[in-house]
């Protein structure tokens, strides 16, 4: 049996949908009674869910008696100053007493979702693999110090004898919940969003994320780090893709660093007036701007006959499902 934490966030409930449709049994942990509308109840009813908190051990020890492997995909993704106190909590006390409950429960196999910004960013870009040691510059956003954090937790427990890998993904694309994570990318194109920023990211599909997971699970290797990116491309492909499959219009003006404050600004004004999360923040415009391209050699050497999908696809096709979801409450 598998047990995924985090199993109603965004990756964590993809990662699920591959697993039972892998027919692996899954218990997975949610801290709350709602489950993720964009993942089929045929799924998720076959799922044996229990409730616990990563910073609570003894229902840590619950969840993971009798489970053979653990897929640690739980973790607070946010650029909020609000939200700050509980990130680091969740991303690096969470990890550690999961590291700490997987050893004294001897699991036989643990892989670690982490992400790209463990591996740090400088602001003017570079290549990045697997190789890439943590510097501290004012260029790593709080979460990437977290999830650096977090990740220390796990090599920690490879010390101690833990089988483990862990996978760091880029910036996950997908249908989800849009109020939340990398999906809100998608809310603001659909509203008509139109700065675009010339900075380049790597990307990659949430199901080709759920995809690695699981065929990680099936692996010998240990004691190592996986870059999972599909593509490096400008965020202006991708703003221009999500606009094409909403059929809105493409954003049309360049954010420049003054333009940049200004759209801040205005945003922390919508935000305090609405009491809502702020879309951009000083942290998520940094990343923006900054021109990164991540190498995925190693991941695709590992899972021989493995390939991305085409963001251009998985664009599209999470687009026709949030006017699928629109159109249905609208009805």
């Amino acid at each position: 049996m598998v047990l995924v934490t985090g199993g109603t966030g965004f990756v964590g409930s993809y990662i699920i949908r591959e697993l039972i449709e892998k027919n692996y049994p899954v218990r997975a942990i949610r801290r709350s009674n709602k489950l993720p509308f964009y993942i089929s109840n045929d799924i998720l009813d076959k799922v044996e869910w229990v409730e616990a908190d990563l910073l609570d051990p003894v229902a840590l020890e619950d969840a993971m008696t009798g489970i053979d492997s653990v897929i640690h995909a739980a973790g607070v993704v946010s650029f909020s100053k609000k939200e700050r106190k509980d990130m680091y909590r969740v991303n690096v006390d969470g990890t550690a007493n999961v590291v700490n409950m997987a050893l004294e429960k001897n699991i036989r196999r643990f892989i670690h979702i982490s992400s790209v910004a463990a591996l740090g960013r400088k602001e003017k870009g570079a290549h990045v693999n697997e190789e890439k040691k943590w510097e501290e510059h004012k260029s790593n956003t709080h979460y990437a110090i977290s999830k650096y954090k977090g990740e220390m937790e796990v090599w920690r427990g490879i010390g101690e004898g833990l089988n483990a890998v862990i996978l760091n993904p880029s910036t996950v694309l997908g249908f989800g919940d849009w109020n939340t994570s990398s999906c809100a990318i998608f809310k603001k194109m659909y509203h008509g969003f139109r700065w675009y920023s010339n900075g380049v990211n790597g990307f990659v599909s949430v199901e080709d994320v759920a995809r690695v997971a699981a065929l990680m699970l099936e692996k010998d290797i240990t004691e190592e780090r996986f870059i999972v990116s599909g593509f490096n491309m400008p965020y202006r492909n991708i703003q221009d893709a999500m606009a094409d499959g909403f059929g809105k219009k493409r954003p049309t003006a360049l954010a420049s660093p003054v333009m940049m404050q200004l759209a801040l600004f205005a945003d922390q004004i919508r935000s305090l007036a609405t009491g809502s999360k702020p879309l951009l923040t000083k942290e998520s415009v940094r990343v923006a701007k900054s021109n990164t391209y991540f190498e995925n050699d190693k991941i695709l050497n590992a899972l021989q006959g493995f390939s991305f999908t085409p963001l251009e696809d998985a664009i599209k096709k999470a687009c026709e499902k949030y006017l699928g979801t629109i159109n249905a409450t609208q009805a």
